[in-house]
C-alpha cells in the first residue's frame, strides 16, 4: 500500500511541475541567507537578534552547526534573509562586521607597520613566529582527569588553544594562520593561550577544534604562522 501511494504522490509531484515549471517549484526549496556576519568578541544571538531585527531562533536556524555558547571572534554567522550591508565600529565589546557576496578569507600581512589583515579587520601584532600545532577534542582521552576544560577550567571551545607558556604566556591572543581543516574558519582565526600540555613543549601548540575525535585528528601535525596581537 505505501509503495502505492508513494507513486500515486510523485505522479502528482511530476504533473504539478509541467504544469507550474520546475522554477516554481524550487522557488519553494530553502535558499542560502544572502549575508554573513563575522563574529567579533561579545557577539551572540541576542546581540545578532537586536541588531538585525531578526528572532534568535531564526538566527540559531540557519546556523545549525554553531551552538550559541560557542560563538567565536571571526566565525562566519548566516543572516537569514536580506540585510543591508554595514561594518560597526570595531571594539572589545561590539560585533565586528557583515559582509554580502564578498571574499571573507582575504588575508594580508604589512610588516613594515606590523599588521595583518583578516576578514577586513586590521590587527597590530607585536611579533610573529612560525610553530608546528596539532589538534585536540573534547574526548576524555584527550582531556585528562580534569575534562574537557581548559587551564583555568573554562569549557573548551574553538579560539582555545594550549601553548607552552614559556613561549606564549597564558591569555595571550594570536591570530592562527596558515592551517587547513574544515572545522576551522578558513584562512584565519583569533585564539587565546588558556590551555597548556605535556606534550606542548617550545614553539608547539595545540588547537581545539570541535567535533568527533576521528575528525579533529584528521588535522595531523602542520606548521601555522601565529600573529601576537597587542
Amino acid at each position: 500500500m505505501k509503495e502505492v501511494l508513494m507513486k500515486i504522490k510523485f505522479g502528482a509531484i511530476t504533473a504539478l511541475a509541467a504544469v507550474l515549471g520546475l522554477g516554481t517549484l524550487l522557488q519553494a526549496a530553502p535558499v542560502q541567507a544572502d549575508s554573513v556576519h563575522i563574529a567579533g568578541e561579545a557577539t551572540t544571538y541576542y546581540t545578532l537578534s537586536n541588531h538585525y531585527g531578526i528572532s534568535m531562533e531564526e538566527l540559531m536556524n540557519a546556523n545549525p552547526q554553531i551552538s550559541a555558547s560557542n560563538i567565536y571572534p571571526g566565525l562566519k554567522l548566516a543572516i537569514p534573509g536580506t540585510v543591508q550591508a554595514k561594518t560597526v565600529a570595531v571594539t572589545e565589546t561590539a560585533a565586528d562586521s557583515v559582509v554580502t557576496n564578498g571574499d571573507l578569507s582575504v588575508l594580508s600581512v604589512e610588516p613594515a607597520s606590523n599588521t595583518v589583515q583578516a576578514w577586513g579587520k586590521a590587527f597590530t601584532y607585536a611579533k610573529s613566529i612560525q610553530v608546528k600545532a596539532s589538534a585536540y577534542s573534547s574526548a576524555a582521552s584527550e582531556n585528562g582527569k580534569w575534562g574537557a576544560v581548559d587551564y583555568f577550567g573554562n569549557a573548551l571551545k574553538l579560539g582555545t588553544i594550549a601553548v607552552d607558556p614559556s613561549v606564549i604566556p597564558l591569555g595571550t591572543k594570536v591570530l592562527v594562520t596558515g592551517y587547513s581543516h574544515p572545522g576551522l574558519p578558513k584562512q584565519a582565526f583569533l585564539a587565546t593561550a588558556t590551555d597548556m600540555g605535556s606534550a606542548i613543549k617550545g614553539n608547539r601548540i595545540d588547537i581545539f577544534i570541535p567535533g568527533s575525535q576521528s575528525f579533529v585528528a584528521d588535522f595531523g601535525y602542520q606548521y601555522v604562522q601565529l600573529y601576537i596581537i597587542q
